[in-house]
């Protein structure tokens, strides 16, 4: 299996290259350059395995026996889903009126990203170890990647990780998660932007292709292909789980409403549909809705401002992952996404061509929804179920009770749950609900935190490169002691 960018200017790699790469040289995704074609057959096989079963077969198609052997592949994954909370790792919860959601949260920071980076970071340690490497890592984070990323690495000897949170967007718990690892491989910053403000220094410092190689640098958000990969599963488990039966034919479709912010799970979803799986996918966004305005009208151009809503982690204008379902759609067409990646990044502003578009509407359809709407949402959910959403749960399943109160006929449907409501008190409360902290999350209080600040005026992307280099010089036993910035 090859890896090929989706600007078609940068030489293919297999998979340990496309994992250990951030952005494509020529800026660009990556993506496979073919994708398995699944029948009848192996999707029936495939329907009664569990979640844990499922990435073991999806990442074996995606990863060359050569580079990692099955039983190695069932290992790594076995350890990376060890320390979640529940044993079938993720859980379906049916509830009244065909709501059916799907609990993507029981990993160690309450977030869907635990399920993706904990098998990354194991893929990753495969490798370094072998290759006696070291590298750093970079993650720019909404509010639950950074957090997850640092639970999947922190403590390991080969791995530095930096990750810049954007200070006041995020939660109280999702910071408190970040700046309480106090792991000497941990070093956190706190920019005074939003999240696409801080994602500019991290783009800048990988279009250095020299620095990159020279320091070993690597990301862990979405735009890393594993990522991605494992984010698959999640559209195959919920299809095998609301599907009324596999044995009619044509296979039953299944809608699967997915929220999201920078479209690494819509991703995912469109790559199952092109390997065979016959889900419909419904994009749900807050009002931060590039996606959703892509999908209706083509027009891919960036609003003003980041609005802040409830759905915080996903309060994202750049939803870098919409480039992968492009050249998805186009037909692998590198050419035609190049030219008009280049003209979004040059005038943040494009309309898709017409051709990409239908394809687009033929593969997804798309909702906004207010804050208002995820109170409602979160409030009504509770008093038909006694169940508690987050608020991005909550964009998922406002689309659920849309179409239930128009009455209109639909293939079952599962919401997508990001995250556990435990993360998000603020908005629990400003639903006028009440919430059961668990033990983990209220100690955070009272652990002591490291955080140092990138303010607006510093020059970002220098001291993002002063780190890097300082962490270099730190494994080569040159500076024993920590970088003053």
């Amino acid at each position: 299996m090859w890896y090929v960018s989706t600007r078609g200017m940068a030489p293919r790699i297999d998979f340990e290259g496309a994992l250990f790469s951030g952005y494509a040289p020529d800026g660009g995704l990556y993506m496979p350059e073919e994708l398995p074609q699944l029948g009848r057959e192996t999707l029936h096989e495939w329907s009664t395995l569990s979640y844990p079963s499922l990435v073991k077969e999806l990442c074996s198609l995606f990863i060359a026996p050569e580079l990692i052997p099955r039983d190695d592949l069932n290992d790594l994954i076995d350890r990376a889903f060890s320390r979640f909370r529940r044993r079938e790792v993720v859980h379906l919860s049916r509830l009244r009126n065909g709501l059916n959601v799907l609990e993507l949260w029981h990993g160690v920071t309450y977030a869907f990203k635990d399920l993706s980076l904990c098998c990354t970071a194991q893929l990753l340690q495969y490798f370094l170890k072998k290759r006696k490497r070291h590298i750093t890592v970079v993650v720019g984070t909404s509010g639950d990647t950074g957090s997850a990323a640092i639970e999947s690495v922190q403590g390991a000897k080969n791995v530095d990780i930096i990750v810049l949170l954007p200070k006041g967007h995020c939660t109280k718990i999702q910071e408190l998660q970040m700046t309480t690892v106090l792991r000497e491989n941990v070093h956190v910053f706190g920019v005074e932007g939003n999240s696409d403000e801080l994602d500019e220094p991290i783009k800048t410092v990988f279009a250095d292709v020299a620095f990159v190689k020279k320091h070993n640098l690597m990301s862990l958000n979405s735009i890393n292909w594993s990522r991605v990969l494992v984010q698959i599963a999640h559209h195959f488990f919920a299809y095998f789980q609301c599907a009324p039966s596999l044995d009619m034919h044509p296979l039953p479709p299944v809608e699967v409403v997915v929220p999201t912010g920078a479209a690494g799970n819509l991703a995912a979803g469109c790559i199952a549909q092109k390997m065979g799986l016959p889900i419909h996918l419904v994009v749900a966004v807050n009002s931060n809705d590039i996606i959703h305005r892509t999908v209706q009208w083509g027009d891919f151009c960036l609003s003003e401002v980041v609005k802040p809503t409830l759905a915080s982690a996903m309060d994202i204008q750049v939803p870098y992952n919409m480039e992968r379902i492009f050249w998805l759609l186009s037909g692998s067409d590198s050419q035609v996404i190049r030219a008009f990646m280049e003209q979004f990044e040059r005038t943040k502003s494009v309309r898709l061509p017409k051709e990409l578009h239908s394809k687009l509407l033929e593969a997804v359809t798309s909702q906004s929804v207010s804050d208002e709407a995820i109170i409602q949402t979160m409030g009504r959910c509770w008093q038909e179920n006694q169940y508690l959403l987050c608020p991005h749960s909550a964009v998922a399943v406002s689309c659920h009770y849309q179409q239930v109160d128009r009455q209109q006929p639909s293939p079952p449907r599962c919401c997508l749950a990001p995250a556990s409501a435990a993360k998000f008190p603020e908005a629990v409360q400003a639903a006028r609900l009440t919430l059961d902290t668990p033990a983990e999350i209220l100690a955070l209080e009272h652990k002591e935190a490291r955080c140092t600040p990138m303010r607006k005026g510093d020059d970002w992307t220098r001291m993002l490169r002063d780190t890097i280099e300082h962490l270099s010089q730190q494994w080569a036993g040159a500076l024993p002691e920590s970088p003053v910035i």
